[in-house]
């Protein structure tokens, strides 16, 4: 490909040797072969081939005097990295620097080749005669490359005054931050960008940025809210939920849920976590009417046993009803243990819950829980013996030092004590 470049600059260059004046109207195409030389040039640059692409350039301004071609000839050679052709150039056609493009090119010529005071004086020379928001920036970059901050803060400040660009407040906030060691300063900036024109991505980043370095939770949480209020990101939402639950407020991430009208799973997880098991089980029975989940029909029957005061068996009948249809859609061992157990612990069939938590053993045989379930079973129909047998079985087994099982296995003692007396 580079060659084929090459032989056509070498036909195209011969072809047009011809010196033509200046046109009067610059958009009129001026020889034959213009078109042919910009899409060349153009295709050039695509490529990654500068070197090829300025010399049509170069050729094309020769041919036309079209200061277009010149400004993309001499920015081919930035790429380059021909930075000391690029000053002697546009010293020969501008030397009274009265083009700002080409000072601002010569400007970028002298930072590029680390002439940082050339580059310095030309550029405040530039900004008197223009007032131009990039050419304030130019200055900055060169106060900044002759590691003068605070001047270079001085003119960020002046082009941000006259358009409030996130952009010009994002370099203010850094060197306030990093270079002149004024974070409060820094983040008093952007959070009063923020409130006036609110909060865009480059200013919430940057302040998520400085109250991270700052370890100030709170200051990253009201950011993310700002952004989570704009943009209802999920991802967004996963981080405010991860800082307010770092900080274990849970009441304010319920109410920041629920103000956002966050009903889904999150809710439920956070309702699980903090022990509001009536609420949780009334988050799941909306999300099973919504989804058609088993699952979630599974979750609010359990809860809502767990967050029954009152456990009698009139009570208890919704919920056992429930969760028989569960395990009948979906017959995991924990649904199928959980209602064994109930109806085992509450007398309402104990031979009926023994045959449930036979099932989830069939899956899950060393289950310490599944084994407590059946032993506790069979004390409840007199067979102490069958067990403490179970319990003997069940004590060998990591998780068996739960109080609740240890609990039963006393009473299962006691059982077969009374029963030898």
């Amino acid at each position: 490909m580079y060659k084929s470049l090459l032989i056509i600059i070498a036909v195209l260059f011969s072809a047009c040797s011809q010196t033509i004046p200046a046109p009067q109207d610059p958009s009129k195409k001026v020889f034959e072969a213009e078109d042919a030389y910009i899409l060349y040039a153009l295709r050039a640059e695509e490529v990654g081939r500068f070197d090829v692409a300025a010399e049509f350039f170069s050729k094309l301004y020769d041919q036309t005097r079209k200061r277009e071609y010149l400004y993309r000839y001499l920015g081919d050679l930035l790429h380059e990295q021909q930075f000391q052709k690029v000053i002697q150039k546009i010293s020969q056609i501008d030397p009274e620097e009265k083009d700002s493009k080409l000072v601002r090119i010569k400007i970028i010529a002298y930072l590029y080749n680390k002439e940082f005071e050339k580059s310095n004086a030309l550029a405040l020379k530039l900004v008197r005669s223009t007032k131009d928001t990039q050419d304030y920036l130019l200055v900055a970059q060169t106060y900044i490359k002759l590691k003068n901050y605070k001047m270079a803060l001085k003119y960020l400040e002046g082009a941000y005054n006259k358009n409030y660009d996130p952009k010009i407040l994002d370099q203010i906030s850094i060197i306030m931050y990093v270079n002149l060691q004024r974070p409060k300063d820094a983040i008093a900036q952007l959070e009063t960008h923020a409130r006036m024109f609110g909060c865009n991505s480059i200013i919430c980043k940057r302040l998520i940025a400085f109250y991270s370095d700052q370890n100030d939770v709170d200051g990253i949480l009201s950011v993310y809210k700002r952004m989570y209020k704009k943009e209802k990101n999920e991802e967004i939402l996963r981080k405010i939920i991860q800082l307010y639950m770092y900080k274990k407020d849970y009441l304010s991430l319920e109410e920041f849920l629920k103000k956002n009208k966050v009903e889904n799973e999150i809710l439920l997880e956070l309702y699980i976590t903090t022990k509001q098991y009536q609420k949780a089980s009334d988050m799941a029975y909306k999300l099973y009417e919504k989804t058609k989940k088993i699952d979630y029909l599974a979750q609010a029957s359990i809860y809502e046993y767990e967050g029954l005061k009152d456990k009698s068996k009139d009570k208890l009948q919704k919920i056992v009803k429930n969760l028989q249809k569960v395990v009948k859609e979906n017959p995991k061992p924990l649904y199928l243990n959980y209602l064994g157990y109930l109806l085992i612990d509450h007398d309402i069939d104990i031979r009926k819950g023994i045959k449930y938590v036979q099932k989830a053993l069939k899956q899950k045989p060393n289950a310490p829980y599944y084994l407590d379930s059946l032993g506790w079973g069979y004390y409840k129909l007199g067979e102490c013996k069958k067990a403490d047998e179970i319990f003997s079985r069940l004590r060998k087994i990591e998780g068996s030092e739960e109080k609740e099982i240890q609990e039963h296995y006393q009473k299962i003692l006691e059982c077969i004590k009374g029963r030898k007396k």
